[in-house]
C-alpha cells in the first residue's frame, strides 16, 4: 500500500511532485512521479540520509527512483547520492570532472556543519560524478512525464542546474533552483560561488519559469517570481551588478 506524500514527511506542490525539507540543513529534496519513472533533485548530506529518501520515494511511487538530479556540488546536496546504486545521475557540464577533486573539501564542510566525522568520510569515499552532463537543456521522460533539466549557471557554484516540472492537471509548473534562490536566509556566496554571473542566472531561471510557477528554493519556503526577482535585485545591489 502506498504512502501519501503528508504521510511520508513530504509537501505536495502538485499532481505527482513534491519535496521534503531536510532536517539539520533545511536544505530542500525534490521529486517528480511519472508512470515508469521517478526523479530525485538532491540527496541528503549523508548515505543515511539517501538510503532514507529512497525508501521514503518506494513507499510513495510504489516503485525505485531511477533519475538523480544534482542542483550543485555542495555537501549538503550531493552526499547522499552513492545511495542510489544503478540510478541515472544528471549534473551540469564539468560537474562529473569537479567533484572528484572537490572530495575532500565536500568532507571537511559537511563535518564543519555537524555531520559524523565517519558518515562524511564514508559518503565522500563513495562520491557518485554524474553519468550524464547538461550544458544547455535536456529533457528526460518519465513515462507520460517530462521533466526539463537546464543548466542556468554559473550563479551560487559554477555548476548550477535547476529543473522544471511542467504544470498537468491543473497544477502549476514547479521550478527546483537548487540554491540559487533561497528563502531562509540570505543566499550563501561562498569562495566557489560566480556573483558577477548570478542575477543573470536568476533572469534566466525566470525566464524558464514564467510568471505563474511555482519555485522551490534550495532551503526554506516555496516563493514566487516576484520574490525571485526581488532576491535577484538584491543581490545585483550587493554584488555592485550592473543591469540594463
Amino acid at each position: 500500500m502506498r504512502t501519501t506524500w503528508e504521510e511520508a514527511g513530504w509537501e505536495e506542490l502538485g499532481a505527482g511532485v513534491g519535496r521534503r525539507r531536510m532536517p539539520g540543513w533545511d536544505e530542500t529534496v525534490g521529486a517528480v512521479v511519472g508512470a515508469t519513472g521517478v526523479l530525485i533533485v538532491d540527496t541528503g548530506a549523508t548515505l543515511r540520509d539517501g538510503a532514507r529518501l529512497r525508501r521514503e520515494l518506494r513507499g510513495i511511487a510504489g516503485r525505485d527512483v531511477t533519475h538523480v538530479a544534482l542542483t550543485h556540488p555542495h555537501f549538503d546536496h550531493v552526499l547522499g547520492a552513492a545511495a542510489f546504486a544503478g540510478v541515472q545521475v544528471f549534473g551540469a557540464a564539468g560537474l562529473d570532472t569537479y567533484l572528484p577533486l572537490a572530495r575532500e573539501e565536500l568532507r571537511r564542510d559537511a563535518v564543519s556543519y555537524g555531520v559524523d566525522p565517519d558518515a562524511a568520510a564514508e559518503a565522500a569515499d563513495l562520491l557518485v560524478r554524474p553519468h550524464h552532463l547538461v550544458s544547455g537543456e535536456r529533457t528526460l521522460d518519465l513515462g507520460g512525464r517530462q521533466v526539463l533539466l537546464a543548466n542556468v549557471g554559473p550563479g551560487h557554484t559554477a555548476h548550477d542546474l535547476v529543473v522544471l516540472v511542467p504544470g498537468t492537471h491543473g497544477s502549476p509548473e514547479v521550478v527546483f533552483c537548487g540554491d540559487l534562490v533561497e528563502e531562509s536566509g540570505e543566499p550563501q556566496a561562498g569562495p566557489d560561488a560566480v556573483p558577477g554571473q548570478w542575477p543573470a542566472a536568476l533572469d534566466r531561471l525566470l525566464a524558464l519559469g514564467g510568471e505563474d510557477a511555482v519555485y522551490v528554493p534550495g532551503h526554506g519556503a516555496v516563493v514566487d517570481a516576484r520574490y525571485v526577482r526581488e532576491q535577484r535585485d538584491a543581490l545585483s545591489r550587493r554584488f555592485g551588478v550592473s543591469r540594463r
